[in-house]
């Protein structure tokens, strides 16, 4: 679907989710009676009502974050002190805010549990960080981000996004004044994801945390068998193999972890697995999930700056802590079936 211009989105599409908001407010008795009876005839326990209830708690929460958003840009003398560090800091502190309510109206609605350490409480925090982690599920790019900015040692987080994540207006509005990249997956008109991957991370200081999911997408078996047919297509049958020799994940892309890694040659280095939502990849998984009654674990560990290899040696490198999670994610799963 084609991203509506920016003066549109500003214009028109924020200014819907107000209206229907204050549309869902007038009328909530009626959708939640409506909500509740029709649940009564679906699979699940009030599967339609959770889902009309966070949903509702969702709007909301766009809509108390677009008048946020935009009293700040007011108060910032309309846009002219926006990007200065004092609203930087105030839009991180804002952006906290709005995950917490967000994550723990999620765990609430639909169970879910997550048992997982902080991925930079054990970093150091005069270094900027990279933290790599497996993508499985839509959720766990919201997980990692919450844990990183609302954990002990909050971080300030990056990350490089699909252009169309803007058509959600406050994830548009927050983001785009922040440090951090839409791009598109055509690339012809816009920057490209390994560009703009270098471009964040090389501007990084202490406290900043950039996240990239090298696999560049979820796990499937199909993915996996093309990834590593892909690997023997361009003659790296080496990585081929390795790549076989991991059974829940996919190949990483080095392009991207790659580019970080030379664009901020004084960050820590984090890598993050977890299990749980690998279940939960697809609107039809969700569907059938809820209530989810999901135990998410997770994991990380943390390579200094001291320990991350020569150039030459990082793909490689990349490979073996890759193959790490893979094992935790097999002894995770063997422990305790999620």
């Amino acid at each position: 679907m084609r991203l509506p211009p920016y003066i549109v989105r500003r214009l028109l599409v924020g200014p819907l989710v107000l209206v229907l908001v204050l549309l869902a407010f007038g009328t909530l008795p009626l959708w939640l009676i409506a909500a509740a009876f029709v649940s009564r005839f679906v699979p699940g326990r009030w599967r339609i009502l959770r889902v009309a209830w966070f949903l509702f708690v969702y709007m909301a929460l766009e809509a108390i974050g677009l008048i946020g958003l935009f009293t700040l840009w007011v108060v910032s003398g309309f846009g002219w002190k926006i990007r200065s560090p004092r609203f930087t800091d105030i839009h991180y502190r804002f952006m906290a805010w709005w995950l917490r309510r967000v994550m723990g109206t999620a765990r609430r609605t639909f169970r879910i549990t997550i048992d997982a350490d902080h991925p930079a409480e054990r970093a150091s925090s005069d270094q900027p960080l990279i933290v790599f982690s497996r993508h499985a599920g839509p959720g766990d790019s919201l997980v990692l981000i919450d844990a990183l900015i609302n954990g002990p040692t909050a971080r300030r987080p990056r990350i490089v996004l699909k252009d169309t994540l803007q058509f959600d207006p406050c994830i548009d509005v927050l983001l785009n004044r922040l440090p951090n990249r839409f791009v598109s997956s055509r690339h012809k008109n816009g920057q490209s994801a390994v560009d703009a991957i270098g471009e964040l991370t090389a501007s990084m200081a202490a406290g900043d945390a950039f996240v990239i999911f090298p696999e560049g997408g979820n796990f499937t078996e199909k993915r996996r068998v093309r990834a590593i047919e892909k690997l023997d297509e361009i003659g790296r049958p080496g990585l081929a193999d390795r790549a076989r020799d991991m059974e829940n994940l996919l190949p990483p892309k080095p392009a991207g972890a790659l580019a970080a890694l030379e664009a901020a040659p004084t960050a820590d280095v984090v890598f993050v697995g977890h299990v749980g939502l690998e279940e939960l990849s697809t609107i039809a998984d969700i569907w059938r999930g809820i209530p989810m009654d999901a135990a998410v674990i997770a994991t990380s560990w943390v390579c200094s700056v001291d320990s991350v290899p020569p150039a030459e040696e990082r793909e490689a490198w990349l490979y073996d802590q890759w193959q790490q999670i893979d094992e935790w994610i097999e002894d995770a799963r063997q422990a305790e079936p999620i």
